[in-house]
Protein backbone atom coordinates (compact mmCIF):
# COMPACT_ATOMS: atom_id res chain seq x y z
CA UNK A 1 0.00 0.00 0.00
CA UNK A 2 1.27 3.47 -0.47
CA UNK A 3 2.80 5.09 2.14
CA UNK A 4 1.90 8.03 1.64
CA UNK A 5 -1.77 6.78 2.51
CA UNK A 6 -0.84 4.42 5.36
CA UNK A 7 0.74 7.92 6.96
CA UNK A 8 -2.08 10.19 6.21
CA UNK A 9 -5.30 7.78 6.12
CA UNK A 10 -6.83 7.07 9.57
CA UNK A 11 -7.25 3.35 10.47
CA UNK A 12 -10.60 3.21 9.75
CA UNK A 13 -10.14 4.52 5.96
CA UNK A 14 -7.42 1.81 5.85
CA UNK A 15 -9.52 -1.02 6.80
CA UNK A 16 -12.29 0.53 4.73
CA UNK A 17 -9.96 0.50 1.54
CA UNK A 18 -8.39 -2.77 1.90
CA UNK A 19 -12.34 -4.21 2.34
CA UNK A 20 -13.02 -2.25 -0.77
CA UNK A 21 -9.65 -3.66 -2.58
CA UNK A 22 -10.85 -7.25 -1.41
CA UNK A 23 -14.24 -6.91 -2.88
CA UNK A 24 -13.08 -5.67 -6.11
CA UNK A 25 -10.74 -8.72 -6.46
CA UNK A 26 -13.78 -11.00 -6.23
CA UNK A 27 -15.62 -9.84 -9.27
CA UNK A 28 -12.33 -9.78 -11.73
CA UNK A 29 -12.77 -12.30 -14.12
CA UNK A 30 -10.60 -14.85 -14.25
CA UNK A 31 -10.26 -15.38 -18.55
CA UNK A 32 -8.31 -12.88 -20.47
CA UNK A 33 -9.72 -9.38 -20.32
CA UNK A 34 -9.08 -5.92 -20.63
CA UNK A 35 -9.26 -3.59 -17.33
CA UNK A 36 -10.07 -0.47 -18.36
CA UNK A 37 -9.10 1.65 -15.15
CA UNK A 38 -10.16 5.15 -16.06
CA UNK A 39 -11.60 6.75 -18.88
CA UNK A 40 -12.67 10.91 -18.07
CA UNK A 41 -13.99 13.69 -20.17
CA UNK A 42 -13.73 17.50 -18.87
CA UNK A 43 -17.16 17.94 -17.25
CA UNK A 44 -17.44 21.19 -19.88
CA UNK A 45 -17.25 19.02 -22.59
CA UNK A 46 -19.74 16.04 -21.25
CA UNK A 47 -23.15 15.59 -22.97
CA UNK A 48 -20.92 15.58 -26.49
CA UNK A 49 -20.10 12.10 -26.97
CA UNK A 50 -16.55 12.05 -26.14
CA UNK A 51 -17.37 9.45 -23.51
CA UNK A 52 -18.68 6.97 -26.29
CA UNK A 53 -15.78 7.89 -28.94
CA UNK A 54 -13.32 6.94 -26.28
CA UNK A 55 -15.09 3.72 -25.41
CA UNK A 56 -15.79 2.61 -28.55
CA UNK A 57 -12.04 3.13 -29.50
CA UNK A 58 -10.82 0.89 -26.29
CA UNK A 59 -13.65 -1.81 -27.49
CA UNK A 60 -12.27 -1.88 -31.01
CA UNK A 61 -9.17 -3.45 -29.29
CA UNK A 62 -11.15 -5.52 -27.17
CA UNK A 63 -13.26 -6.94 -29.84
CA UNK A 64 -9.82 -7.09 -32.06
CA UNK A 65 -8.45 -9.62 -29.91
CA UNK A 66 -11.53 -11.34 -28.58
CA UNK A 67 -11.54 -10.58 -25.14
CA UNK A 68 -13.50 -9.09 -22.46
CA UNK A 69 -13.35 -5.87 -20.95
CA UNK A 70 -14.03 -4.64 -17.38
CA UNK A 71 -14.41 -1.78 -15.38
CA UNK A 72 -15.05 -0.40 -12.37
CA UNK A 73 -17.82 2.46 -12.34
CA UNK A 74 -17.12 5.31 -9.11
CA UNK A 75 -20.07 7.22 -10.50
CA UNK A 76 -23.82 5.94 -11.09
CA UNK A 77 -24.16 8.23 -13.74
CA UNK A 78 -21.92 6.59 -15.95
CA UNK A 79 -23.61 3.18 -15.50
CA UNK A 80 -25.91 4.21 -18.56
CA UNK A 81 -22.96 4.88 -20.39
CA UNK A 82 -21.36 1.52 -19.99
CA UNK A 83 -24.48 -0.40 -20.55
CA UNK A 84 -24.87 1.16 -23.70
CA UNK A 85 -21.96 0.24 -25.03
CA UNK A 86 -22.71 -3.60 -23.86
CA UNK A 87 -21.48 -4.10 -19.96
CA UNK A 88 -23.77 -5.20 -17.55
CA UNK A 89 -23.47 -4.91 -13.75
CA UNK A 90 -22.13 -7.26 -11.55
CA UNK A 91 -22.79 -5.97 -8.33
CA UNK A 92 -22.21 -3.22 -5.86
CA UNK A 93 -19.31 -2.22 -3.85
CA UNK A 94 -19.49 0.06 -0.86
CA UNK A 95 -17.24 -0.04 2.77
CA UNK A 96 -18.10 2.51 5.07
CA UNK A 97 -18.03 6.04 3.89
CA UNK A 98 -16.42 4.82 0.15
CA UNK A 99 -18.76 5.73 -2.63
CA UNK A 100 -20.44 3.06 -4.62
CA UNK A 101 -18.77 0.91 -7.21
CA UNK A 102 -20.03 -0.66 -10.01
CA UNK A 103 -17.94 -3.48 -11.35
CA UNK A 104 -18.91 -3.85 -15.21
CA UNK A 105 -18.15 -6.85 -17.36
CA UNK A 106 -18.68 -6.54 -21.22
CA UNK A 107 -18.10 -10.04 -22.55
CA UNK A 108 -15.82 -11.24 -25.48
CA UNK A 109 -16.82 -10.29 -28.98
Amino acid sequence: MNVLLQRSASEQTLRDLLAVFEQMRGYHPSEPHWYLPLIGVDPFQQGKGLGSALMRHALARCDGEGKAAFLESSNPKNVSLYERHGFAVLGRIQVGASPTLFPMLRKAR
